[in-house]
């Protein structure tokens, strides 16, 4: 069976700092037309940087769409063409002031694949050293660590309402189970 669906044409009625809107006429598989709605972001990475005492790093944040504060993994927007990898250290260190000696990928996520092009890449970074923290200008943040088996237990119980950081948690805790961490 065809799933494709090809693009007809595409209009911008909005162009912004961190996404664009589109809007496309896509030829469906049957023959039809449809409007396509599709939100143009850069993509991000989300960092799960464990300590030697499986302790996980979080961040506190204000998320203005939801107007509440957030408690989730360090994560960021990646700049166009940005290495995913280079992102996620460089956010790691900017909102924890944490550097890893290991960081390795978790794989990735579409998190919303209905109307966002946006890829968000995983990682888990361990061997960590501290230093100073740098947050960007916009960004106020409180850093936070929880164990490991508690990070899980708040994914479980509906308590982190961020989907990458309940993904990248439940990754964790899997390769911990099958003895891969």
């Amino acid at each position: 069976m065809n799933l494709t669906e090809k693009p007809l044409s595409s209009e911008y009625p909005y162009r912004g700092k961190i996404v664009n809107m589109r809007v496309d006429q896509a030829l469906l598989p049957n023959g039809r037309q449809a409007v396509r709605e599709v939100v143009e972001h850069p993509g991000g990475v989300c960092v799960a940087a464990l300590t030697d005492r499986e302790e996980l790093l979080f961040v506190r944040q204000f998320r203005y769409p939801y107007q509440e504060a957030i408690l989730e993994l360090p994560a960021g927007k990646r700049s166009p063409g940005e290495d995913p990898l280079e992102c996620g250290i460089r956010e790691l260190k900017e909102e924890t002031g944490a550097v890893a000696a290991r960081v390795e990928p978790l794989g990735r996520l579409y998190p919303s694949p209905g109307y966002t092009d946006e890829i968000i890449y995983l990682f888990l970074a361990t061997g960590l050293s501290f230093g100073d923290s740098h947050p960007d200008d916009d960004e106020f943040l409180e850093p936070e660590r929880l164990p490991l088996e508690e990070a899980v237990r708040r994914v479980m119980d509906g308590e982190l309402d961020d989907a990458k950081t309940q993904i990248a948690v439940l990754k964790i805790w899997e390769r911990k189970r099958q003895g891969k961490l």
